[in-house]
C-alpha cells in the first residue's frame, strides 16, 4: 500500500491518544500545508459494544468491530494542517493521519 501525499490524499484523520476523528481535506495549499475540516460521525446502531467485567468499571471486547457512517459539516471551522520534520500533518488538533478514507474510534477502554 503505497503512503497518502497531500495531494492523493481525501482525508486528514486525527490521531488524540487512543481515539481518532475523522477530516476531510478541504483544499491542498502545497505538498506542505492543506486546510481540512471535521467530519460527523455517527455510530451504526446495529452495532452495540459489549463490555465484561474488568478495569475500572468493565472491558469493552469488541471495541475493533466499530462501525461509523460519515457526513460532511460545512458548519465545522476550516483548519490548516501543515507538514513537520517527522513527516506528519499537524494542526491546532493535533496530529493528523492523511488517508483515502474517514476514520472514527473510540477506545472504550480508555
Amino acid at each position: 500500500m503505497a503512503l497518502a501525499t497531500a495531494h492523493t490524499a481525501t482525508h486528514a484523520n486525527q490521531i488524540g491518544w487512543s481515539d481518532t476523528t475523522p477530516y476531510e481535506i478541504v483544499r491542498v495549499i502545497s505538498a506542505k500545508t492543506i486546510e481540512i475540516r471535521e467530519m460527523v460521525a455517527t455510530l451504526d446502531p446495529t452495532w452495540t459494544p459489549e463490555f465484561i467485567a474488568g478495569g475500572f468499571v468493565g472491558h469493552c471486547i469488541n471495541q475493533s468491530d466499530q462501525r461509523w457512517t460519515y457526513e460532511q459539516n460545512p458548519e465545522a471551522p476550516v483548519l490548516r494542517a501543515r507538514l513537520r520534520k517527522d513527516g506528519k500533518f499537524y494542526s491546532v488538533m493535533g496530529k493528523h493521519l492523511l488517508s483515502d478514507k474517514p476514520r472514527k474510534f473510540y477506545d472504550y477502554n480508555f
